[in-house]
């Protein structure tokens, strides 16, 4: 996980992570599978701003984006999963090859992935661009919500080996030194937060060909519900769960 060079501080050092199995949506949500959480009122609607201000946004096999992280929480608790950790989203991308984007190290292509345009196209339609176990659009078309808060320093701390950040204080306590000191390349040309932030993964529709790397560590409040940014869930791999043969559509280990 991580990168020695490249990229901002907070993607350093390289180091092995270890995870336990998990299950991953191959596909970011829809609208149309968040309109059924809607319909059984359990989540709210999307964003009024972004389904009014963008109405291209809402086809039913487009990315849902405009909800905020308690939306996608609720949502994934809804349909029995989660939200994905930093790590698991990372070793889903990476395999144990860390490679640079989900299809490896050619630079991207819009055969490949959606970015650098103005708008997220339906999921699933790239594949030319799928990951190491088959899931679509780990780089590109919208931004995902993980679980993990944002912690600058997590590659660092004593829990970087299982991927787990630091505690909200010690993520406030960071936040402050590196204010206090002046420090930039933690959180690209974004200031430095002042409240412990969600991170967010996979890149955008919006975002550059440099943005899509596997390493990239984004950040935002979790209140935030703006047009770039959506969820895929995912589940803890239990052995009786493992199917036999394929496994449950949209989802993939």
């Amino acid at each position: 996980m991580g990168a020695d060079t490249g990229g901002q501080e907070d993607e350093h050092p390289a180091h092995t992570v270890t995870v336990a199995a998990f299950w991953l949506d191959v596909t970011e949500v829809t609208n149309a599978k968040w309109d059924e959480c809607v319909s059984a009122k359990v989540c709210r609607p999307k964003s009024a701003a972004v389904r009014v201000a963008h109405p291209e946004f809402n086809g039913p096999d487009l990315p849902v984006s405009g909800v905020s992280w308690d939306d996608a929480r609720a949502y994934c608790q809804w349909r029995g999963k989660r939200l994905p950790r930093e790590a698991e989203f990372e070793k889903a991308v990476r395999s144990t090859d860390a490679r640079t984007y989900p299809w490896g190290g050619d630079r991207p292509t819009h055969e490949r992935t959606v970015f650098a345009q103005t708008h997220p196209e339906a999921v699933g339609t790239h594949p030319a661009g799928r990951g190491p176990y088959g899931h679509d659009d780990l780089a590109g078309n919208v931004w995902e919500w993980m679980e993990d808060e944002y912690d600058p320093l997590a590659y660092r701390r004593r829990g970087a080996a299982e991927g787990s950040p630091g505690t909200c204080d010690e993520i406030r306590a960071t936040l402050d030194d590196l204010r206090r000191t002046g420090q930039r390349g933690f959180t690209g040309s974004n200031p430095i937060p002042t409240e412990c932030e969600h991170s967010i993964r996979g890149g955008s529709y919006n975002y550059d060909a440099f943005g899509l790397r596997s390493t990239n560590r984004v950040h935002h409040p979790g209140r935030y519900r703006i047009p770039m940014l959506g969820l895929r869930c995912a589940k803890d791999a239990v052995e009786e769960e493992v199917p036999r043969g394929a496994p449950d559509a949209g989802e993939a280990k």
